[in-house]
C-alpha cells in the first residue's frame, strides 16, 4: 500500500513538472513571436520615417515648378503630418498612410503635366528614392504581417489558447492596404 501511495505521488510529481515545463515553452514561444511582431513594427516605422524624410524635399522641389497647385502638395504635407502623428496602432497607422499615398500619388500625376518638373534630376532623383522607400515598406508590412499571423496563429491554438488568456497576450492588428491600395498601379514614361 505504501509503495502504491508513492508511486502515485512520483507520477503526481512528474506531471506537475512535465505540465510546468510545458507551460513554460509555451509561454515563451507566445512571448518570442509577439516580440518578433514588434520588431516586424519596428521595422515598418523606420522606413515610414525615411518615407516622412523625403516628402519635404519633393515638395520643395515641386514648388518652384506648379506654383498652381498648391493644394495638392499642402494636402500632401497635411496627409503626411496625419501620417507621422500616430504612433503603435497599426489600423490608424495603415489608414493614415493610406491617404498619404493617395496624395503622393497625385502629386506624381500632376507633375506628368510639368515636363520641366519630369526632367528636373532632382525630382526624378526623389521619385526614385520615394519609390524605393515604398518597395521596402510594402516588404516591411509583409514581414509584419507574417508576424502577426504567426502569432495570431499560436495564441489562438490548444493548448496555448489557455496560456495566452492566463497571461493576457494581446492581439496584433494586420497592416493592411486600401482598396486604391489593391489596385494595380499604372507606370508611364
Amino acid at each position: 500500500m505504501a509503495e502504491m501511495i508513492l508511486l502515485a505521488v512520483i507520477i503526481a510529481v512528474i506531471a506537475v513538472i512535465a505540465l510546468f515545463i510545458m507551460v513554460i515553452g509555451v509561454f515563451n514561444s507566445l512571448v518570442a513571436l509577439k516580440n518578433a511582431v514588434k520588431n516586424a513594427w519596428a521595422q515598418i516605422d523606420t522606413q515610414l520615417k525615411r518615407r516622412y524624410d523625403l516628402i519635404p524635399n519633393l515638395i520643395e522641389c515641386v514648388k518652384g515648378y506648379m506654383e498652381h497647385e498648391k493644394s495638392t502638395y499642402e494636402m500632401v504635407v497635411k496627409a503626411r503630418n496625419a501620417a507621422m502623428a500616430i504612433t503603435n496602432d497599426p489600423k490608424a497607422q495603415s489608414q493614415a498612410e493610406n491617404a498619404l499615398s493617395g496624395t503622393l500619388k497625385s502629386l506624381f500625376a500632376l507633375s506628368e503635366n510639368y515636363p520641366e518638373l519630369k526632367a528636373n534630376q532632382n525630382f526624378m532623383s526623389l521619385q526614385e528614392e520615394l519609390a524605393s522607400t515604398e518597395n521596402k515598406i510594402a516588404y516591411a508590412r509583409t514581414a509584419y504581417n507574417d508576424a502577426v499571423m504567426m502569432y495570431s496563429n499560436k495564441k489562438e491554438q490548444f493548448p496555448s489558447n489557455i496560456i495566452a488568456a492566463m497571461f493576457n497576450f494581446q492581439s496584433y492588428d494586420y497592416f493592411e492596404a486600401d482598396a486604391q491600395e489593391k489596385e494595380a498601379i499604372k507606370v508611364s514614361f
